[in-house]
């Protein structure tokens, strides 16, 4: 039986109760997506708090809300953050992206959104929810992002390496454009399990970032000794114990 808890460097993530329990996809995208510059940060689906936590220690002058629709993930991502340091700067609510009144207020958007479309789903409802596509489709997630950021504004991502190519489309379609990319290998001779992404929305008509401008790299997770790479120890060397 998996621990019903997380421990971190400065926080403990309890995730028995959570849609999302913790896992690389969301210490990645917590690690990874470039928040040097945020001041409100919105993170859709939060689970159990996690990726919301690492943003509130990463951007020290930052105000996080994490939100999801799964009731029991809510109380434990409050439990979470109430027995974290950041507890004054995270707010978790019990929301509906595609419902949320915050038109324009984000400078930066979060979400390891649901991604798996098989026809045989999880026995669990929440997880359900939490995995599956069918719950937040991208194209209502990306509109949702568009409307809730403002102008300038970063949205950052993990996906199935399968879904870049099809879901960098449907940003470039609304009006985002792509500035980082990240192929994540777990071991070097395996091709990419997922990729980072991480869109701008345009200041200005004259916003002249484009998608030839893409800084694009790829992290390789397990050293041939099957332990932490080196690139992504030094990642997440201010999380993980």
């Amino acid at each position: 039986m998996s621990s019903p808890f997380f421990r971190f460097q400065h926080f403990t993530v309890r995730h028995d109760r959570s849609s999302m329990p913790v896992g690389t996809d969301g210490v990645l995208l917590g690690a990874w997506a470039p928040l040097a510059e945020a001041k409100r940060v919105l993170d859709v689906g939060c689970g159990s708090g996690l990726v919301s936590l690492m943003a509130a220690q990463r951007a020290v002058d930052t105000s996080v809300v994490g939100i999801d629709v799964d009731e029991a993930s809510v109380v434990q991502a409050r439990q979470n953050v109430a027995e974290s340091p950041f507890a004054r700067r995270i707010t978790i609510l019990e929301q509906d992206v595609r419902l949320m009144d915050a038109d324009g207020f984000f400078d930066h958007i979060l979400c390891n959104p649901p991604f798996h479309t098989e026809s045989t789903m999880p026995p669990c409802v929440s997880r359900m929810r939490a995995r599956h596509t069918d719950s937040l489709p991208f194209s209502q997630l990306v509109d949702s992002v568009v409307r809730l950021l403002s102008p300038g504004g970063c949205f950052s991502v993990i996906l199935p390496a399968s879904a870049d190519e099809s879901f960098v489309s449907l940003c470039l379609a609304r009006g985002l454009r792509l500035s980082q990319r990240c192929y994540v290998q777990t071991v070097l001779r395996k091709p990419p399990k997922r990729v980072l992404l991480s869109f701008r929305l345009p200041a200005s008509p004259s916003d002249d970032l484009c998608f030839e401008d893409v800084a694009c790299d790829t992290l390789v997770l397990q050293a041939p000794d099957g332990g932490r790479s080196e690139a992504y120890s030094r990642l997440t060397r201010d999380f993980y114990l």
